[in-house]
């Protein structure tokens, strides 16, 4: 983007210096040509009016009484009355000439050399040569400049605009002082509001019809078990058989809501902790450091987990926004490895949630501080749907978990596995 934009404005002060150079170094040229044309002219017609002078006196034509008007390097030739008087140095090759009639059809020649008016001509076309040249620099100046402004800025917007495609759904509160990026900015920002409630609302409808049609079938399982003990051979027969149906439906809806959360973890991958930690920190460390506050990462090397970055990105951007927000003192993000899963924990030193919030500080709407209490809810279900889980801790001081799955020992190449010594 850089470039293009950088290519474009040298372009067109290229385009620029050519169209208006060209005309003003012809210009400067055909100017020094007129003024040494026109200076010649003056000077040749003081010598023929000075030589009609004596003609009209009827003196005879004498050169002494004009060499004042001839310029130095010049020289004068008189034709009058079949006689012709010459006066001064030889002009060389191609002089400039003027050539005037006097009376009794006689005629004024002064010619000088044009090597100096040639002189001041390759002056003028220097001058004129380093104003483009002064002109193109300082275009690209203003280009380099210009370029930079604007692709710093389009880059960060396309990056916003790609970490909301991933899942990142955090507003941007950076602003850059053009009217259309900030009008594009608080499009994205919107969009972002709007996909968040989005995906809460529907990760709220499939718990809610996952939960709804669990019940269902577990109360018809358990009618169907009873009627499958009746005494009659076809009704328990029968009974069987729908019990066998509502069976297969139940395991229908397991895959129908693994599949669901298989797709919405398409991009988790196996994932270092400790660097891409480490980088969501720094992303906050300015804002923390802002409230005298400190952030503290303790993440063991070579930690694994299976996780999509953008998501949990987000999750931990919200639990660290929800300890600036409500909590105090040092904030700590810290990692660690338990069976079958690796543990993300959040703390602050604050206060914590109180009792009454604690059992419901993950439901949308529900907030402590005044915020719109979707952060949590959100961060919840991004966790989810990367097959892990975030919860509650401890309410006092308040420490948030983030629990996520190991990777699979074929998702890492190069690592070896230990293969658990008793069944799980």
């Amino acid at each position: 983007m850089r470039r293009r934009i950088l290519r474009a404005i040298l372009l067109a002060v290229a385009v620029t210096g050519i169209v208006l150079g060209l005309p003003l170094g012809y210009s400067a040229l055909t100017l020094v040509e007129d003024t040494a044309q026109g200076t010649l002219n003056q000077q040749a017609q003081q010598i023929a009016t000075a030589l009609d002078d004596q003609l009209a006196r009827q003196e005879p034509l004498s050169i002494e009484g004009v060499r004042v008007a001839i310029p130095a390097d010049g020289r004068l030739t008189v034709t009058s009355g079949g006689t012709t008087k010459v006066s001064g140095p030889s002009p060389g090759d191609d002089p400039l000439a003027v050539e005037l009639s006097i009376a009794q059809q006689g005629t004024v020649r002064l010619e000088i050399p044009s090597g100096p008016m040639h002189t001041q001509q390759a002056q003028v076309a220097g001058l004129v040569l380093l104003l483009l040249a002064i002109s193109v620099g300082t275009g690209t100046i203003v280009a380099l400049v210009t370029a930079q402004t604007l692709a710093r800025p389009l880059g960060h917007v396309a990056a916003r605009a790609s970490r909301l495609g991933a899942g990142d759904f955090r507003a941007d509160g950076q602003r850059y002082n053009i009217q259309e990026l900030d009008a594009v900015s608080e499009a994205l920002d919107t969009s972002a509001t709007a996909l968040a409630r989005l995906v809460q609302r529907e990760r709220e409808l499939v718990g809610d019809v996952s939960h709804q049609l669990r019940s269902r079938l577990t109360a018809l399982q358990l009618r169907l078990e009873a009627l499958a003990e009746h005494p009659e051979p076809d009704t328990a027969a029968e009974a069987r058989a729908a019990l066998e149906q509502a069976e297969r439906l139940a395991a229908v809806l397991d895959e129908l809501l693994a599949a669901a959360r298989a797709a919405r973890a398409v991009g988790a991958e196996p994932l270092e902790l400790r660097p891409a930690l480490t980088l969501i920190a720094d992303e906050w460390r300015e804002q923390v450091r802002s409230q005298g506050r400190a952030l503290r990462v303790r993440v063991p090397d070579g930690l694994l987990a299976r996780a999509t970055p953008a998501r949990l990105r987000e999750a931990i951007g919200v639990l660290l926004d929800n300890a600036l927000r409500h909590g105090e003192g040092s904030v700590v993000v810290s990692a660690r490895s338990e069976e079958g899963t690796v543990v993300v924990e959040v703390s602050d030193g604050g206060a914590g949630v109180p009792d009454e919030l604690a059992a419901h500080i993950f439901e949308r709407g529900v907030s402590g501080g005044g915020s719109t209490g979707v952060g949590l809810a959100l961060a919840r279900a991004l966790v989810d749907a990367d097959g892990g889980r975030l919860e509650l801790s401890t309410a006092r001081p308040a420490t948030f978990a983030v629990f996520l799955p190991k990777p699979k020992a074929q998702d890492v190449v190069g690592i070896s596995w230990k293969t658990p010594g008793t069944p799980r």
